[in-house]
């Protein structure tokens, strides 16, 4: 008999939910509250903007604290992309079919759940259930997932970023405008990961930009926060 090989819907209904509960679970580690809590004895959730991601740890914690939250959300998505990929490249899978067994390639099988993974990561940080689902915007951990994804997408997030914020300070609309430029690069320069990846780059910028609609509320009335990177 033949194998026949399962798309990617039928992969993560078969096995895939496991490596995306795990992704979830990682990306829903509220660090920002935790860096707060632990060395600053304060509650991130209020002070400056309420969020509790590096941008709002950087204004009201300082750089280190930014710094910190940065690194700790980011490696969340590098987590959950990784060992998603080490898991599924390594581990034997055999599937039932009429009667017998057969064995999923597993390269794609990895190229398509990876993406996935990245995507269950950021959902879990922007809706932690530790919280009551009410996370951070997902932007460090959507830049840790992008870079262990695809490092050039990864890139272009951050020049873009830089390039809105340094000038406008905006950390918001660097925000937004990297998460959609770094999907687009993701998609038009891997093209193994075939529809996760578009899957990935689409919802991420949804729900990035999601989050963002205080910003946007706070951009049109000209009220919006200033990040300044290089004050003295």
């Amino acid at each position: 008999m033949t194998p026949t090989y399962y798309t990617m819907p039928g992969i993560i209904a078969v096995l895939g939910w496991p490596y995306l509960l795990f992704a979830f679970l990682v990306g829903s580690i509220p660090f920002g509250l935790l860096v707060s809590r632990i060395f600053f004895r304060r509650d991130l959730r209020a002070s400056g903007s309420g969020n509790i991601g590096a941008a709002n740890a950087l204004r009201t914690l300082g750089n280190g604290a930014g710094a910190a939250v940065l690194v700790l959300d980011a490696l969340k998505g590098v987590v959950a992309v990784e060992v998603a990929a080490w898991l599924l490249l390594r581990v034997p899978l055999q599937i039932p079919y009429q009667g017998g067994e057969f064995e999923i390639g597993y390269p794609g099988r990895a190229y398509d759940l990876m993406p996935i993974a990245g995507l269950a990561a950021v959902y879990g940080h922007c809706y932690t259930p530790w919280l009551r689902l009410r996370g951070g915007k997902g932007v460090a951990t959507f830049l840790g997932a992008t870079f262990a994804l695809a490092w050039p997408a990864g890139v272009t997030f951050v020049l873009v970023w830089l390039l809105v914020v340094l000038p406008t300070g905006f950390a918001s609309v660097g925000s937004m405008l990297g998460v959609v430029a770094a999907g687009a690069v993701l998609v038009a320069t891997s093209p193994h990961y075939a529809a996760g990846g578009f899957v990935y780059a689409f919802l991420c910028a949804f729900i990035v930009i999601l989050k963002h609609r205080d910003n946007i509320a706070r951009l049109t009335a000209g009220t919006e926060n200033r990040l300044r990177l290089l004050r003295r």
